[in-house]
């Protein structure tokens, strides 16, 4: 069948070249994405390798990108380049790039500890960028930073150039790769990585919330990041120790936020001998190893996409558009407007609807302007409040708890508004 497909394209590509073109595209768009995550399991000790589906398959790492970022700021500030206390200019640049931000304003002085925080927690990429020009001078100079020390440790099938993550061809990397950075941070920096276990950053006044939610309820969590971007999935490293036993997990490709979370902890639970192995079903789709992103790679990359020794032939960065990078924040994780909260599934409507009220009265500084929506499962009602941010989804469902009412947080993939049973007016002003 793919033969055949093949043909038709290259006779269509002689004849009617635009037709041909959208032939590929319709083709290449049905043919069926991987069913599977990407993951791996390993024991901090030994680097023993407990568990692996995919494990050196390219993947876009996203924000798992700025552990790398993290690693070369933990890497200076041993080196006494800088203190915690040392601030970084925030350009034009930095303060321009796409959300998830702290909001940062160009002419700005931020603390390094603030960066730090910043990405750990907000992931913020206007934090990142201000790191990359703090360090590097400039995002190039810096990429080529972390793609050498990215070498240095053993990450043979990484290619960086960004240090946020934001979608761009030529970043890719395998979840064995992020496993040993994650491995290494630990490692190299034991007093550094207590920052990965901050629950909430407060900067300016506002506080945010760590996106890695697995520490809040997985026995042992305690780091370290989480990634989005719409090519990879919802990805996440993370490291747990039980019984003096450290293990570190990467995963990349989960379909939203909880799944990911609930696929990681039953990898963990395998790693320390405490369950099975999840079945890797979820459909996710590999980085292509696309003549763009051969094109867009530069030499380096181009021998870890062939899994040839790299190169050292210098060759131009492909840096993202600027009009792309603007409009990735449509792809990044955690818009604002995708949150939610679930208070409930119910046998009648009405007691959804008086759920999803009584959850607005209880906590009404992070659910008063929510939009209510009571949508049909089985014979269930859920009552949902959606339109929140990541912090107030979480904040509105402590709150909840407090009172003994049922929460649960919702992550963009799941908060998408009924269109059945939707109440289109209730949004409150």
């Amino acid at each position: 069948m793919t033969l055949a497909l093949n043909t038709l394209t290259h006779r269509l590509a002689r004849l009617f070249p635009v037709l041909a073109v959208l032939t590929a595209i319709v083709i290449g768009s049905a043919a069926p994405a991987q069913a599977r995550y990407a993951s791996i399991v390993v024991d901090f000790e030994s680097g023993r390798v407990l568990s692996e589906q995919g494990a050196d398959e390219r993947r876009h790492p996203a924000s798992l990108t700025k552990m790398m970022t993290l690693f070369l700021i933990f890497e200076a500030l041993d080196a006494g380049k800088i203190t915690l206390n040392t601030r970084w200019n925030v350009s034009e640049y930095a303060a321009g790039q796409a959300p998830t931000k702290l909001n940062l304003q160009a002419g700005d002085r931020v603390a390094v500890r603030d960066i730090i925080l910043g990405m750990v927690t907000r992931s913020a990429n206007d934090a990142a960028m201000v790191a990359a020009e703090g360090l590097g001078g400039s995002e190039a100079k810096f990429a080529d930073m972390m793609n050498k020390r990215a070498r240095d440790i053993g990450m043979t099938r990484s290619n960086f150039e960004n240090p946020h993550g934001l979608p761009n061809d030529a970043q890719i990397t395998t979840v064995r790769d992020m496993a040993t950075l994650g491995r290494e941070i630990i490692k190299r920096y034991p007093h550094h990585y207590a920052f990965f276990s901050t629950q909430q950053f407060t900067f300016e006044g506002r506080k945010y919330a760590n996106h890695n939610r697995l520490m809040n309820w997985y026995q042992g969590a305690d780091g370290i990041k989480t990634g989005y971007i719409r090519a990879s999935g919802f990805n996440l490293v993370a490291s747990a120790v039980r019984d003096g036993r450290r293990i570190v997990a990467a995963v990349i490709g989960g379909p939203n936020p909880s799944e990911r979370d609930q696929y990681t902890g039953k990898l963990l639970d395998a790693g320390f001998g405490r369950g099975d192995l999840p079945p890797a079903t979820t459909r996710v789709a590999q980085a292509p190893a696309s003549e763009k992103t051969r094109k867009a790679a530069p030499a380096r990359a181009q021998a870890s996409i062939s899994s040839a020794a790299p190169s050292n032939a210098p060759a131009k960065r492909a840096n993202p558009p600027q009009r792309a990078q603007q409009t990735s924040a449509v792809e990044h994780a955690d818009k604002p407007e995708e949150w939610g909260v679930q208070v409930g599934a119910f046998a009648r409507m009405d007691a959804a609807r008086r759920a999803a009220s009584a959850a607005q009265k209880i906590a009404p500084t992070y659910l008063s302007d929510a939009t209510v929506d009571i949508s049909e499962a089985g014979k269930r009602y859920r009552a949902r409040l959606l339109g929140l941010t990541q912090a107030q989804a979480r904040e509105a469902c402590r709150a909840l708890d407090k009172r003994d009412m049922d929460c649960m947080t919702l992550g963009p993939a799941q908060s998408r508004p009924s269109t059945r049973l939707a109440d289109a007016n209730s949004r409150r002003k």
